[in-house]
């Protein structure tokens, strides 16, 4: 050291568990997801006061407690509530769906229908109005659920059969039992009129005309599949290093991935049934949901909870505004929102990591 100058200030070492990074990094996924409830919240009164009659978000919130009689409580209690409801039921549902699929197969452009089940859904209700008359969505839902329950246990069998399954071999079954149930609902539909007409309104993915029978309905099936979900992502995350280290840190590979097969058919196929088939939201929103929180699952599904309602619900609050007094189904504004996104996601120089 030169005389007359003063000791450099020894270095401050950093703590060695790394606690405070630990801290912030908490700190920061809570509150961001703080904030995404916040704008769920407001998207839903959204839902409630805007459409072809547009109310004061003070009055709706007075019409929800009490009914007065009059037209706006009407449109409030008996149109635009259930309709909401339906809508964060079918977003949590796909969005959830949507993230299993990927962890599962450890594919970042997987979507629940690699497992069959939109098609098992599709297939059941072609079926339902085809050959047994059955003309209203509550009488669709039945079908659609056992329609996907079966799809999903034939690609499983068919994926895994002669050794484990593993995800390459379920994303070809599902390929395969996905052409061969299109081709019975095209041909159906050809030699069907009366079907065709009927199907593509449900085909179409609609929250339109929803009611509070429908979530009585899928309500249950989707509460199982979020806590199936939920009771997974420690698994998930140690399948998410490989099958061998997944199986070295204790996870049961096989039994992971047929619980999350099971979990994204009772979600896939309640949203479907629900709602019809609807696209980008299992495929989009868990890449966001990674975006915010990175790869930790234990932060992607919570996440991917709140903000896959938000697009869905805003979807169809934008659907409601663009042709007032009339409106575009859920299933179309999500087909010109969530295309452009996922192109976008997919440009980026680096997707976030699974």
């Amino acid at each position: 050291m030169t005389p007359g100058t003063a000791p450099a200030p020894a270095p401050v070492a950093a703590p060695v568990d790394g606690t405070p990074i630990r801290r912030g990094r908490l700190s920061t996924r809570a509150g961001g997801l703080l904030l995404t409830v916040l704008v769920l919240v407001l998207v839903c009164g959204l839902s409630l006061a805007v459409g072809a009659r547009s109310l004061e978000l003070g009055s709706v919130w007075g019409l929800l407690w009490h009914d007065d009689g009059s037209e706006a409580a009407y449109i409030v209690r008996d149109l635009r509530f259930p309709r909401t409801v339906v809508g964060l039921m079918v977003g949590v549902a796909l969005g959830l769906a949507g993230a299993l699929m990927q962890a599962l197969t450890r594919n970042p452009l997987a979507d629940p229908g690699l497992l069959g089940v939109e098609i098992g859904a599709s297939t059941a209700v072609v079926a339902a109005i085809s050959f047994f008359g059955i003309t209203s969505a509550g009488g669709y839902v039945w079908f659609a659920l056992i329609g996907a329950g079966v799809a999903s246990v034939a690609v499983y069998l068919l994926g895994s059969t002669g050794r484990s399954a593993t995800p390459e071999r379920m994303v070809l079954a599902g390929a395969a039992i996905s052409a061969v149930l299109g081709a019975f609902v095209a041909g159906t539909l050809l030699l069907d009129a009366r079907a065709f007409d009927r199907f593509r309104f449900w085909a179409i993915g609609s929250l339109t005309g929803r009611d509070l029978t429908i979530v009585e309905q899928v309500g249950p099936f989707i509460l199982v599949g979020v806590i199936v979900a939920f009771a997974l992502t420690g698994p998930l995350n140690a399948l998410a290093l490989g099958d061998d280290t997944g199986r070295a840190l204790g996870a049961r590979v096989g039994a992971t991935r047929l619980t999350g097969a099971i979990a994204v058919a009772l979600l896939c196929g309640a949203a479907t049934a629900a709602a019809g088939p609807i696209g980008f939201v299992g495929l989009t929103v868990p890449h966001v949901a990674r975006m915010i929180t990175g790869p930790d699952h234990r932060w992607v599904l919570p996440y991917t909870v709140v903000l896959a309602p938000v697009l869905v619900v805003g979807a169809d609050v934008v659907g409601r505004v663009l042709v007032r007094p009339g409106e575009l189904e859920v299933g179309i504004v999500m087909a010109f929102v969530g295309a452009p996104v996922f192109i976008a996601l997919c440009r980026r120089r680096r997707i976030a990591q699974l």
